[in-house]
């Protein structure tokens, strides 16, 4: 693996789990040295994270990891819902009916899964639902979308992984889509996700304002 990628990999990952927060600078010197390669390579490493929205270099010749503000998140999921809808109807209509039979049992065991082995555990469960609607799709253009939005849905979902109860109750969502999906019923599979998508939207913005409201607070 080039340098460059391996740079890339290991930033965008601390970036999507929050090791990296919001707002951190991006020192060349100080990656290049962490990291173990040379500035040349980490720099192309940076480039590719700015095209991709985590860094931000708009603020002079240091990056910052972008921020996840409110309004980057609903101007987000916006686009998702667009998205989403009409990839659960196309979806409904595709779909190899086997493989969302088995995403329903899945997540109906959610809890239990959530319970004995984590939040990873559960979003590599998220992940082949996303897999799933993908392969019935068949249209590469119509995944390219939606890799582009997962990949900071990735970072936002994290911020309302301190709610358990709000992942059970995702992971039921989950499970309405997937049934709906299996079922061939169209207009279901995309209520259920206009539904799950709202919910979601709602606990996000719910848990920054409390946090904005607490990093208020002990600043005062």
């Amino acid at each position: 693996m080039r340098a460059s990628d391996a740079a890339y990999n290991r930033l965008r990952e601390e970036i999507l789990h929050w090791r990296l927060l919001p707002g951190t600078s991006l020192s060349e010197i100080d990656l290049a040295e962490r990291l173990g390669v040379s500035r040349t390579p980490l720099r192309a490493a940076l480039a590719r994270l700015a095209l991709e929205g985590l860094v931000d270099t708009s603020r002079g010749r240091t990056g910052v990891v972008s921020e996840v503000s409110a309004t980057s998140i609903t101007e987000l999921f916006e686009v998702r819902e667009a998205l989403e809808t009409q990839a659960a109807r196309l979806a409904a209509r595709r779909r190899d009916p086997e493989a969302f039979d088995t995403l329903v049992t899945r997540f109906g065991a959610a809890p239990e899964l959530l319970a004995t082995a984590g939040i990873d555990a559960y979003y590599a469960l998220v992940a082949e639902f996303d897999d799933a609607l993908d392969d019935a799709l068949g249209n590469g253009v119509y995944r390219g979308a939606l890799d582009g939005v997962r990949l900071h849905l990735a970072r936002a979902r994290r911020i309302a992984t301190a709610n358990p109860e709000r992942l059970v109750r995702s992971a039921e969502e989950h499970r309405l889509i997937c049934a709906a999906i299996r079922d061939g019923d169209a207009a279901l599979a995309a209520s259920a996700t206009t539904v799950h998508l709202k919910a979601s939207l709602t606990t996000i913005l719910e848990t920054l304002a409390a946090r904005d409201a607490s990093a208020l607070k002990g600043s005062a």
